[in-house]
């Protein structure tokens, strides 16, 4: 997961900082992908298609027993294709610290038993998620607070990620349609999304697969206003399983 990648020290102590306020977004913000609006404040372009992705990471076992993982959120442009490292001024070294010193201990817990890595440290994992992926978040934007200090809107970005996370509990939706880890059984490719469907709006998510085995899921949504205050509206994948029809999901190993 890790890539090489520009990188801004912070201050070590400890504080709990004062944070900016984002920009207020009109409640009938159109959605993103769907106007020819201008990048703002409070239309995300060209990164309208977000998505809240997860990994099942079970050899060697990362995480809770009984949870997916956070990958992060990521901010594909209308046409699928996507942009990353966007702001390289922006590209905070310690996460740990910017969280620290929001005050925000019970964020930092909760990312540390659910977003861990498979080959990196979990700060190097979330300094890679932020300066990949939540610099090309437009609504997010130093410019678009009042009162901004450094590293606000990475703090904010990283409490979205989990409170979306905690909306898509993929581990319980599956496990509530009868679909839970074995080192031996296999399951539909169709009853798994439809599983995980009825969390989400009734739209499909993108399942991946490696070797014929879970490995990651994908959450599509577009948005009205801004990334932290707006609305989030699931939408199908706009891509097709990579799958077989019959899959497996094997326990983490512990």
């Amino acid at each position: 997961m890790s890539r090489a990648l520009g990188v801004i020290a912070l201050g070590a102590a400890v504080k709990v900082a004062l944070a900016g306020t984002l920009e207020t977004c009109s409640s009938s913000s159109p959605l993103s992908c769907s106007s020819s609006k201008s990048a703002s404040c409070c239309y995300e372009s060209p990164g309208g298609l977000l998505l809240q992705t997860q990994f099942w990471d079970y050899s060697p076992s990362i995480g809770p027993s009984d949870s997916w993982g956070i990958h992060g959120l990521w901010p594909d442009n209308c046409d699928g294709s996507y942009d990353e490292s966007c702001d390289s001024s922006r590209a905070y070294k310690d996460i740990t610290t910017l969280i620290q010193n929001a005050g925000k201990t019970d964020l930092l817990d909760y990312m540390d038993t659910y977003w861990q890595s498979n080959d990196e440290s979990t700060e190097a994992f979330w300094e890679h998620e932020w300066s990949t992926h939540g610099t090309c978040v437009n609504t997010i934007k130093p410019s678009c607070y009042t009162n901004y200090s450094t590293g606000d809107e990475a703090v904010d970005f990283f409490q979205q990620v989990v409170d979306l996370f905690k909306t898509l509990d993929t581990y319980s939706a599956l496990s509530a349609a009868g679909i839970t880890p074995d080192d031996s059984a296999t399951y539909a490719l169709s009853d798994i999304q439809d599983a995980a469907a009825a969390i989400h709006g009734g739209k499909v998510p993108y399942f991946g697969c490696s070797s014929g085995a879970l490995s990651s899921v994908y959450y599509y949504f577009y948005l009205s206003g801004n990334a932290i205050n707006g609305t989030y509206s699931p939408t199908d994948s706009p891509n097709s399983s990579n799958c077989p029809d019959t899959v497996s999901y094997p326990p983490k190993s512990g």
